[in-house]
């Protein structure tokens, strides 16, 4: 017992001794130090408690999502072969390997803002890079493609080199593209250069490698572009199996480049891209400089790109300066605009549907189906400014609610929603 509780039970004493009757309660004696630590584990045990919660249903979401986008990977891989022809099925992978650039255009454009019409240079740099190796893949070192024989070239160019060794070839794919766009956008952004200039600038850059390459017939075979393939990794490139390899590799690149974007764009990075996007001096003032930021998204994108344009070379078996030209650029924009900005989803289907649509429309109406891509833009313009997405957030659910005549979700209680009387007293407001 120490001093303290003795000094309490002689003022108990005391109390009764004057006949007066006292109740002394002994309470432990806690130090500062004590106190802190308690109140510290209570906060944290009331703060975590509902974050756990929020936790547990993102993982649910992020687990159903995931399971969504395995079925349907299964299904293009599994199902798909049976039902489309061989011609169909290698118009499938094309389209596919066009929804990753549409990812990379959905993540600069849709979360950060930023309208990049150039997204061309990018995807051609990844098809380069592949072709370049697909040249040399039957050749003995040394030897020449054909096509430098023809302009006189006696000696093969110091970049074309290590394009003889696969790893190398597959890292330039995504590696070339994201260094020139982080160059680029180091020198535009670091100006704090945005919004219609931006888009300017990448539409000038395109003009510039569009000119570079179409020029450059004893490098890259000019306008003709690189094409011929013959092997790839010891198997023939044209053969029926090998396609379907590629179309296989192309739905698993997919699906990794769209769980990349849901990563980048589902937590505190996703939210300062939006923050970026909507207001970029508040962002400032907040302590953020968004040119790291707006770098890294424009290199991300354009890696993304770079990876299209390879798997979209090997599918169709050519790749040309044409793929720089502007009007591809900005088909890529509409691909995204009509899926809906800002959703990752509405990139893959709008750069799908838009796709096949051409491609049907192409077929049956040869001289005018640029007016109907021209009317699908304009109609997304002025009906669905947030694309098929957007409509279906907006009216495409209660469309479909009225229709299978389902009872309307409500906030409150549902019992005093569909309460006659409350209907009613409503009414009579």
């Amino acid at each position: 017992m120490d001093k303290g509780e003795n000094k309490a039970i002689d003022r108990g004493n005391e109390g009764e001794e004057n006949g007066v009757e006292r109740k002394i309660y002994h309470y432990p004696r806690v130090n500062k130090r004590e106190r802190a630590n308690w109140s510290q584990k209570e906060e944290s045990f009331s703060s975590n408690v509902p974050r756990a919660r929020r936790m547990s249903q993102r993982q649910r979401s992020l687990l159903i999502e995931a399971g969504i986008v395995a079925a349907i990977a299964l299904v293009l891989i599994l199902v798909m072969p049976a039902l489309l022809s061989e011609f169909r099925l290698n118009l499938l992978g094309r389209f596919l390997a066009l929804a990753i650039v549409a990812l990379g255009i959905d993540l600069i454009w849709g979360y950060t803002g930023l309208l990049s019409l150039g997204h061309g240079i990018f995807f051609a740099l990844g098809g380069y890079a592949i072709a370049m190796h697909l040249q040399l893949a039957p050749l003995a070192p040394g030897t020449l493609p054909e096509f430098m024989n023809l302009y006189g070239v006696s000696q093969l160019p110091w970049f074309w080199t290590p394009f003889y060794s696969v790893p190398l070839a597959a890292i330039a794919v995504f590696f070339i593209p994201a260094l020139m766009a982080g160059i680029l956008g180091y020198l535009v952004f670091r100006n704090r250069i945005r919004g219609v200039y931006f888009s300017i600038l990448t539409q000038a850059a395109t003009i510039v490698f569009f000119n570079f390459f179409n020029g450059q017939q004893k490098l890259f075979n000019g306008t003709n572009g690189l094409t011929n393939y013959q092997t790839f990794l010891g198997l023939e490139v044209k053969a029926t199996q090998t396609q379907f390899l590629f179309y296989t590799l192309t739905i698993l690149l997919l699906a990794g480049s769209y769980a990349l974007c849901r990563w980048l764009t589902s937590g505190r990075f996703g939210r300062l891209l939006i923050a970026i996007r909507d207001d970029e001096s508040r962002v400032r003032f907040s302590g953020y400089d968004p040119t790291g930021f707006k770098v890294l998204v424009f290199a991300i994108s354009a890696a993304l790109a770079g990876i299209a344009g390879a798997m979209f070379t090997l599918q169709t078996g050519i790749i040309s300066p044409k793929a720089m030209d502007i009007a591809f650029s900005i088909e890529m924009v509409i691909w995204v605009a009509v899926g809906g900005r800002a959703s990752l989803v509405g990139a893959v289907l709008g750069a799908v549907v838009v796709n096949f649509g051409k491609s049907l429309l192409s077929e049956q109406f040869p001289e005018v189906w640029l007016f109907f891509q021209g009317a699908l833009f304009l109609l997304v313009v002025t009906v669905l400014p947030g694309g098929i997405v957007g409509w279906w957030h907006e009216q495409g659910m209660e469309t479909m609610r009225i229709l299978l005549r389902r009872p309307k979700q409500v906030s409150t209680y549902p019992s005093l929603e569909e309460n006659p009387e409350v209907q009613q007293e409503r009414e009579g407001l």
